[in-house]
């Protein structure tokens, strides 16, 4: 059913981490968090992987120094977060501060089991600081496959919220058509984008499926300059010359009919703010409802599978089992089971006024 809620503010955080050491980078996420809330925020969201850091060199360093990239690895898994654990509750403490929803990316251990393969997760927390959501990215991408595994085969979920019904997808899962269409199919206002993308084709794409989905989208990126990642890396050498910043940022938020409310802001870490009317997502369908009225039922079908034992979300509720639709009976069959006989001719077949009559044939036989 849906219902009226109050327009409000939302934030969109583009700042760099301490890059790949969790502490002071949980508290600086703490920190901006809080400033979002007294600039107004009601919404806070922070990019992808932004603790510790997101894996940058996978872009730039030759896999032949391979003691570097085993050493990188390495950093990156001790300063990575346990779900839960101490990091989700001190980002969940200050949301409740805040009073705000909080959405933050982090790089997140396979803690019940080796301790030492990463997630790519998203993290969203409602305003008593509790955790709602734990997504982990479906697919990484490129060079980020040498970093990150794939998410489990479980729902994807739209939230309704005291602000609006909201979801999310994190960087290039935003670019998977079935993907967005479950979030829209479930009726989402506002879509979460966290993500390193910062190109003028993924600004194209926040517009595009802003206007695509009829939602509010809040995309937030890094914005990190090569003077952050210390010198202590050496895999510094291996940026280009001239590449000063390693992500300018291009954080922006973006209204139902794809106008940019707020950014896209570059080569700066700022806070940007825009007021999000969820009731806007509603009008604006009259002319175009991606799982509405413009979707053909009758021509194409969308299902959301999960695998079987899977759990969705972070309260431990068992997913729903794979559902496999059923085959359709060929004709002139029993329960699916072609019945006895004389097989199907796959040749033409001959037109009625061709064929000889029984008593032709007879005729033909005499003379």
């Amino acid at each position: 059913m849906s219902r009226t809620v109050a327009p409000f503010l939302a934030a969109a955080v583009q700042a760099a981490p301490v890059f790949l050491e969790q502490e002071p980078t949980v508290e600086k996420a703490c920190r901006l968090i809080a400033d979002a809330a007294v600039r107004g925020a009601k919404l806070i969201v922070l990019p992808e992987a932004f603790v510790p850091g997101y894996p940058v060199w996978v872009w730039f360093l030759p896999l032949s120094r391979r003691a570097e990239v085993a050493s990188l690895y390495r950093q990156l898994v001790e300063n990575s977060v346990d779900v839960p654990g101490p990091v989700v509750e001190r980002i969940g403490a200050a949301a409740r501060a805040a009073g705000a929803w909080v959405a933050i990316g982090v790089n997140e251990r396979n803690a019940a089991k080796s301790g030492t393969t990463l997630y790519n997760t998203l993290l969203l927390f409602n305003d008593r600081g509790e955790l709602v959501e734990r997504h982990r990215k479906l697919m990484a991408t490129g060079g980020e496959r040498l970093i990150w595994t794939h998410g489990e085969p479980v729902p994807l979920k739209v939230h309704d919220t005291p602000l609006g019904r909201m979801g999310g997808l994190i960087c290039w899962e935003n670019y998977m058509p079935l993907a967005r269409f479950s979030l829209y199919e479930q009726g989402a206002q506002i879509h979460l984008a966290p993500t390193w993308d910062k190109s003028d084709q993924w600004i194209a794409s926040m517009r595009h499926i802003a206007r695509e989905g009829r939602v509010y989208v809040i995309g937030v990126c890094q914005a990190l300059h090569r003077d952050q990642v210390p010198d202590r890396f050496p895999f510094k050498d291996s940026l280009p010359a001239g590449l000063d910043w390693l992500n300018v940022g291009n954080s922006m938020i973006v209204d139902p009919e794809g106008v940019v409310l707020a950014g896209p802001v570059a080569e700066r870490e700022d806070i940007l703010m825009a007021e999000i009317d969820p009731g806007r997502t509603a009008g604006s369908r009259w002319i175009f409802d991606v799982a509405g009225h413009y979707n053909r039922t009758d021509l194409f079908r969308f299902e959301m599978r999960a695998q079987e034992g899977g759990t969705a979300g972070t309260n431990g509720e068992a997913a729903p089992k794979r559902r496999v639709a059923s085959p359709r009976k060929p004709s002139g069959s029993r329960n699916g089971v072609r019945a006895a006989g004389r097989p199907r001719s796959r040749g033409l077949k001959t037109p009625k006024s061709r064929r000889a009559s029984p008593g032709s044939r007879r005729r033909t036989k005499r003379s």
